[in-house]
């Protein structure tokens, strides 16, 4: 085990053997096993946004197994999905990555303000399909944002005792904020605290937008002159508020983009600002397969040069 690997996971010293092991699966597999960064490959679209708008830009992605194969052949750290997939693969590829099962999921049949997810998953279904950790996510901003938090801190407690890892995706978003808001630098860098607090070992946010949501926040970044103006400065705030860096931060990659100096251009600032790297979904397998292949390989080459 690396030093680098060895000093992360000395940050959870609040957990027991079995997740710390799992944790460190996560950490040293793939092609960025061993540097303290992370690539990781989340199909949790097809639930999320439906079938065809997921999958119809690549059609070999309807089937389940394809994405495996991709983060296999991509050295991907890990590859996150709800239970259907996960149980669609689990079997033919056991052993061959590290698997996070996707405790919760919403549709988007329902146009709601205030939105929610529902459990579609369960900590005995991930010990069953041989995960490393359990995924959830929460809403901050939602009216409906503290059942989520319950049902969070509960997930992570049993998770742990059974040895899993906990990852928690904190996407702003409801009635509480702005659609700017949803990415403003102060809302995100809440977000990552909020899911820091709630037992998260890796926590998924956006990356931040220099807008500024809250009136109160505002006054305070002023005040104390926040460096907020670079992407990278922007990740350097997130990455500090989720525990001075002592928790696990990575960054989604957000709506389909095929512009690859820009994303090439985000992971880099992902780097500079100190953050643990990237969770591509439909940016990587909305693209065919060599394109896709390309583009996490990019990924990892900007990570691994930080390492």
């Amino acid at each position: 085990m690396t030093p680098r690997v060895k000093e992360i996971l000395s940050w959870y010293g609040a957990d027991n053997p079995g997740t710390l092991a799992s944790l460190s699966r996560l950490l040293n597999h793939g092609r960025l096993g061993g540097t303290g960064k992370l690539v990781i490959l989340p199909v949790d679209q097809g639930f999320e946004h439906g079938p065809a708008r997921s999958f119809a830009p690549n059609p070999p992605a309807y089937d389940p197994r394809y994405h495996f194969e991709l983060a296999i052949a991509a050295g991907c750290n890990a590859y996150a999905a709800p239970l259907g997939f996960i149980e669609a693969g689990a079997r033919e590829y056991a052993g061959e990555l590290p698997l996070i099962l996707k405790l919760n999921d919403a549709d988007s049949l329902l146009d709601e303000t205030d939105p929610s997810q529902a459990l579609t998953g369960s900590v005995q279904d991930a010990l069953r399909l041989g995960a490393s950790a359990i995924g959830f996510t929460i809403y901050p901003g939602s009216a409906r944002q503290y059942d989520m938090f319950d049902q969070a801190r509960a997930l992570a407690e049993e998770a742990k005792a059974c040895g899993l890892a906990v990852v928690i995706w904190s996407y702003a978003r409801g009635s509480g904020l702005s659609k700017a808001g949803e990415t403003a630098i102060d809302v995100v860098a809440y977000a990552a605290q909020i899911a820091a607090q709630l037992g998260a070992h890796i926590i998924k946010v956006k990356l931040p937008t220099d807008h500024l949501e809250q009136e109160a926040a505002k006054a305070v970044y002023e005040k104390q002159k926040i460096p907020i103006a670079t992407q990278a400065e922007r990740v350097k705030h997130v990455i500090d508020s989720a525990f001075a860096g002592r928790r696990i931060v990575i960054f989604s990659g957000g709506a389909a983009n095929f512009d690859d100096d820009a994303l090439h251009a985000e992971f880099e600032a992902i780097r500079d600002g100190g953050g643990f790297g990237s969770i591509l979904g439909r940016n990587s397998f909305q693209r065919p397969r060599d394109q896709a292949l390309i583009l996490l390989n990019d990924a990892m080459t900007v990570y691994g040069a930080a390492s």
